[in-house]
């Protein structure tokens, strides 16, 4: 029935966008809950109504954090679509087609600062590749106050939904102002047709031609956060960021890139940076990006009157300066509970994001204090219950753990001092096995044993410790007390060890 398949879209739209979000196929999601292909097919058509046991397995699969329990409940009170207050706005039919085939010619956004609002420029070169003349393109203007804690997201973008009236969007092609219609309507997205068209004409993307279509829309910053995120999801040939903020706020901008394999690095390329009147500008470019790769930026702003006032009263120690940059500090009791797997490769996509998090925070830290030793921080200690932490060596390498766990140990320890970002006041001493086996998984759920020795082996089992709800003042002798950093005499130096490596 009509009234049915309007009641489920709410559902439908949620569905599809968690579905978007883990990076599953339908198949995929038929297989995670029990169900056929063809169900889940029909439900994301408007052919099928969800079932409830659908909608809770689904939940559970996605990780939606009750999003599509809640949905699902609301499908008998919502059988018309919510009006939206603007001339060019009607709710669009499920049957509205996608576009015909794009490549992207160049992707380039501008983020604008004013000190309370974000307002977000999105111009794109698009050539039509198809047989097909193209008459409208679907945006889609999404928030996540809290990536990596949907449950969270979700509470907070419930009680402070996205509203039309502030999202102000306009949208054009070429130099005409088009219209547009809601297709989705939810707390924290939206998804938008942009109609080529106006009350003058028509202006059709012809097979082979290119055109620019650009929109805009506004975000308070209690909604938006302090990042910005760019997601490849079609061919692109180039694309290119600019960040516009008030140069009184002393911004400090870095970026993160994530492949589809979960490795995550600072951009390759540097960001640069110029000043223009009472404005400072953050622009960074790339050419030929991969599909499904992300580029996240992310900056603070160092002079924010209450962040100067409360350094004018307390001078800062080494943990209220890690409290500063979001790593989450002793006493909070997601640092002694074990972290929750991941579902791999199902929730690969969460998994992304979580190291994408993680390794902002290791680009923060490292702006703030010299880590000889290396370094390496776990999903705990950003409020992230998840089991997923990163290692940087000194010499530069990379390591990425997901689900790990040791499985063996050498005989040969020895014992040294370690320092931990949630109470970086002290360091202590602690005992380690010179060498580990740790198992762990990659981004697609294959299983993987890596052997790690001496200063690699104490930094993974630190990490490690974390996921488990381990703390390394639980692993010192008990004669031996944290001393105050003061008092530590190794900064700046690495560990040393008696040969080589640890006996295998």
């Amino acid at each position: 029935m009509a009234d049915e398949a309007s009641a489920a879209e709410p559902f439908i739209a949620e569905l599809k966008r968690w579905r978007d979000v883990r990076g599953l196929s339908q198949s995929a999601l038929a297989k995670a809950v029990g169900y056929t292909p063809s169900y889940v097919s029909k439900v994301e058509g408007g052919q099928q109504r969800p079932s409830r046991e659908f909608a809770e397995q689904a939940d559970k699969a996605l990780h939606a954090g009750g999003s599509l329990r809640r949905s699902h409940a609301e499908i008998e009170g919502r059988l018309r679509s919510e009006a939206v207050p603007h001339q060019h706005v009607s709710e669009a039919s499920t049957a509205d087609p996608q576009p015909a085939s794009v490549v992207v010619l160049h992707d380039d956004a501008e983020l604008y600062y004013d000190g309370s609002v974000y307002r977000a420029t999105q111009r794109r070169k698009l050539l039509n590749a198809s047989a097909d003349p193209i008459t409208s393109y679907l945006i889609r203007i999404s928030v996540d106050r809290y990536p990596g804690n949907p449950e969270r997201s979700n509470l907070h973008h419930r009680e402070n939904p996205l509203t039309w009236e502030e999202i102000s969007l306009a949208a054009k092609v070429g130099n005409e102002p088009v219209g547009w219609r809601v297709k989705h309507d939810r707390d924290a997205f939206k998804e938008v047709w942009l109609l080529f068209e106006n009350e003058d004409g028509r202006y059709p993307l012809y097979p082979g031609d290119t055109a620019w279509i650009e929109y805009s829309y506004t975000v308070s910053d209690d909604k938006w956060g302090t990042w910005f995120q760019r997601a490849v999801r079609l061919p692109t040939e180039r694309l290119s960021v600019t960040l516009n903020f008030p140069a009184a706020l002393d911004p400090a901008v870095w970026g993160t890139e994530t492949t589809m394999t979960a490795a995550a690095f600072p951009f390759r390329t540097a960001i640069q940076q110029e000043a223009a009147g009472d404005r400072r500008i953050y622009s960074w470019s790339t050419d030929e990006p991969p599909l499904h790769a992300r580029y996240r930026l992310e900056w603070k702003f160092r002079a924010r009157p209450d962040q100067e006032e409360s350094a004018k009263a307390m001078p800062a120690t080494p943990s209220e300066k890690m409290r500063s940059i979001g790593v989450v500090q002793a006493g909070d009791p997601i640092l002694t509970t074990p972290s929750r797997p991941f579902n791999l490769p199902a929730e690969a996509e969460d998994a992304r994001r979580v190291v994408a998090e993680l390794n902002s925070a290791a680009e923060r830290a490292a702006g703030i204090h010299q880590f000889s030793k290396g370094m390496g921080v776990a999903a705990p200690q950003l409020g992230i219950d998840r089991a997923a932490a990163i290692v940087r060596t000194p010499d530069g390498q990379m390591i990425t753990l997901l689900n790990p766990r040791i499985i063996e140990e050498s005989v040969e320890t020895d014992e040294q001092y370690e320092g931990c970002w949630s109470f970086f006041d002290v360091r202590g001493q602690v005992p380690r096995p010179r060498q580990i086996t740790v198992q762990h998984q990659d981004i697609d759920g294959q299983p993987r044993i890596t052997i790690f020795q001496d200063g690699d082996a104490r930094l993974v089992a630190h990490e490690v410790d974390h996921l488990e709800g381990t703390l390394y003042t639980s692993r010192m002798r008990p004669d031996v007390q944290p001393i105050p950093v003061s008092e530590y005499r190794g900064t700046g130096q690495t560990w040393t060890y008696q040969g080589e490596s640890a006996p295998r």
